[in-house]
């Protein structure tokens, strides 16, 4: 039977030669003898929770020694342990002495220091992470039922951070331009459309804060076991992050998990990339060209870094990931309501055009004119004809405050809305 166990420091496969008499003492034995993690400061479950910064006292841990070990082929057993369990130490320190008549003499220590040494992040700078749940929803369902999780999809985050808490909350997403494929997302990006998601997020007193991305059911398998984001996702999450400018950012995933039953599952994770490795892409260490060749589970390095206490030029993509905190909330402005999502949703393959417009306010007619206009969708879709620096920012702080809409704005969109 062969076990996932998955840590902070990746995943690896363990063979349980006998299955159907093991116990959790032989998987205990079996994880010191091929992770060299020692049997007391192991802390095994089946939760993934348990790999959380401060994981709750609730997760339930497989702690009895004795207990059989009824466990299917596949598993995936998650492990924590102190961050210096599976450290290596570096040999004492020796006289080196350079080449070359004005060399000096370096030890064991100099070259150490100079050296980039890759370490796990406990602790998120994001203490967690909370979407809008129509948004969150109106993103998967595209990616399950249009692209059946057979290519790679993105969107934008756009939402708040709490200053107290340093949680993030996610209230719409922008989908940019883009082609996917089983491995590989290229954002073809458009400043000036991102230039008016901006301005329509200061309006709404809102900002960039993350990235989402789907990952394909049919990606490039790994030889060397098991991973959680590619050394493309690394990459283009890295960059995405340095280029945030906030240390909230945050960065979530959906997949489809599929069952022994066959069955699937749309889970959605989140995470931050490291601040080592938004460093290394800044300092220009991490390789960022990817060859179809390469191992997607280990990100290559431009030079020999220290990771897990060994000299490398590959790091596993696990060793940069930092688990946030995920939940979900619905939106209200002024308790009046949530942010609609009902609008056909941008650079999705087929143009958005003026009737749906006309459909949309036609459906909501109901309803006052700011609530009808309350869409981020609808809203990107108008701002095509306004100023992005003065009109724009300003009929969203109308939708932000609920408040009238000035008379100028209203027959503009009604006239936009008749051409459809």
């Amino acid at each position: 039977m062969i076990l996932r166990i998955r840590s902070r420091d990746g995943t690896d496969r363990i063979t349980v030669p006998d299955p159907a008499s093991a116990t959790v003492a032989d998987l205990q034995r079996l994880i010191e003898s091929h992770l060299t993690v020692p049997v007391p400061v192991q802390r095994i479950s089946l939760d993934p929770a348990l790999l959380l910064p401060t994981p709750s006292a609730a997760v339930p841990l497989l702690a009895d020694p004795a207990a059989p070990l009824r466990l299917a082929n596949g598993t995936f057993v998650y492990l924590a342990y102190p961050p210096d369990a599976r450290s290596a130490r570096p040999p004492p320190p020796r006289a080196l002495s350079a080449a070359g008549s004005f060399g000096r003499k370096m030890t064991m220590d100099d070259l150490i220091a100079r050296q980039v040494r890759v370490t796990r992040q406990e602790n998120a700078l994001c203490a967690a992470a909370s979407f809008d749940r129509d948004a969150a929803n109106a993103f998967q369902l595209y990616v399950a039922e249009s692209l059946a999780f057979a290519a790679k999809r993105a969107g934008f985050l756009y939402g708040r951070v709490d200053a107290e808490t340093k949680g993030v909350f996610v209230d719409f997403i922008y989908e940019p331009p883009q082609q996917g494929s089983e491995d590989v997302l290229h954002l073809m990006r458009d400043p000036d459309e991102e230039a008016r998601v901006d301005a329509i997020a200061e309006g709404l007193g809102m900002r960039r804060v993350g990235l989402v991305f789907t990952q394909a059911v049919g990606r490039k398998a790994s030889e060397t076991g098991e991973y959680t984001v590619s050394n493309r996702e690394v990459v283009q999450a890295a960059q995405l992050q340095a280029e945030g400018g906030i240390p909230e950012w945050v960065t979530a995933i959906v997949k489809l998990e599929v069952g022994d039953d066959g069955t699937g599952d749309v889970h959605f994770e989140a995470f931050q990339m490291s601040e080592i490795c938004v460093k290394l892409f800044k300092d220009g260490v991490l390789e960022t060209e990817v060859g179809d060749s390469d191992d997607p589970r280990l990100s290559k390095m431009r030079k020999e870094v220290v990771a897990g206490g060994k000299d490398t030029m590959e790091v596993d993509n696990d060793f940069f990931l930092v688990p946030v905190k995920i939940s979900d909330h619905q939106f209200t402005w002024c308790m009046q309501g949530p942010l609609s999502v009902g609008f056909p949703i941008e650079n999705r393959g087929s143009p958005v055009g003026m009737s749906a417009l006309r459909s949309h306010l036609d459906r909501t007619k109901h309803l006052a004119f700011v609530r009808r206009i309350s869409d981020f969708h609808l809203l990107l879709k108008i701002a095509t004809f306004l100023d992005v620096k003065a009109d724009v920012p300003t009929l969203a702080a109308c939708v932000k405050t609920q408040s009238r809409v000035p008379e100028g704005y209203q027959l503009l969109i009604e006239s936009l809305a008749s051409q459809g």
